[in-house]
Formats: structure tokens, sequence, C-alpha cells
């Protein structure tokens, strides 16, 4: 069997190419720290803004004593191709309540199961890329994705 020659990346097109995995990703896994134990997960966030990403979460779980710990994150996105984008960033609690209200708005499940937005449990992390890297299928070596340091992704 011959090995896998993956396409080349032209630099131009990582932000494109990282975008369209993050976009065709519904269930990214998010990644954090209990104590000295990595936890990983699937999430389905509840807004994306370039590679600034929202989840919403329950106070009860676990995560949110773990983000409160520790706030730095890390989102792994895997498309049907097998690229993926890992997204490192920090996890801070959404107080703005134009913005909860938007993504309140935008998500159905989340008033269906939740019933009202001062639900107390309801709890909104932004998730704000300090670095995004890219890779293809077999490439087995990562791309740094720039960031757009204006808008925060």
């Amino acid at each position: 069997m011959t090995r896998p020659v993956p396409q080349p990346v032209n630099p131009t097109e990582l932000r494109r190419l990282a975008q369209a995995v993050v976009e065709g990703d519904h269930f990214p896994h998010l990644a954090t720290v209990d104590g000295d134990q990595p936890r990983i997960r699937p999430v389905s966030p509840v807004r994306t803004d370039g590679f600034t990403i929202y989840v919403a979460n329950l106070r009860s779980y676990n995560k949110t004593v773990e983000i409160a710990a520790n706030p730095r994150v890390e989102l792994c996105y895997l498309d049907d191709k097998h690229d993926h984008v890992r997204i490192t960033g920090l996890a801070e609690v959404v107080t703005d309540s134009a913005t909860l209200q938007t993504i309140w708005d935008a998500n159905p499940l989340l008033r269906q199961y939740l019933g009202r937005i001062d639900n107390p449990e309801l709890i909104v992390y932004r998730i704000s890329p300090t670095r995004v890297r890219y890779m293809r299928e077999w490439a087995l070596e990562y791309h740094e994705v720039p960031l757009d340091l204006k808008k925060g992704s």
C-alpha cells in the first residue's frame, strides 16, 4: 500500500479552509483540565463568530468547575475528509445581556430545555482564540491560521 500524499496548502487559503472545517462540524470536542486529568467531551456551539466560539452549559456540569479553575481550553473540529482544526483559547462567562438574548433567540433547543433565559442553570462561555491550527488528513503537520486580533479571531 502506498502512503497517501496530502494536498499542499496555500497559506493565503488557511483562514478559509479552517473556517470551512469549523462550519462543517456541529459537534466539536472541548478539552478542559480536571486537576491533573484532561477531560474531553463533544459540545454543540450556540454561536460562532469566526474562530470565537460560544458554548452553553449548565452550572451543575463538571466542566463549569473545570473552566472556573482553569479557563484555558481547546476545541477540536473534524470534517468529513478528516481535515481538522484546533482552536486553543480562553473561556470566559458571557454576561452581556444583548449577546445572551441573541444566543437565546437563535437556539430553540436552549429555550425548550431551559424554559427561560434567566434560568439559574444556564451559563454561556465565549472561547476567545489564542491559537488556531489547521491540518489536512495525512499531512502530519499543522499550519498556523492567522488571527485577526482586532476582531478576536
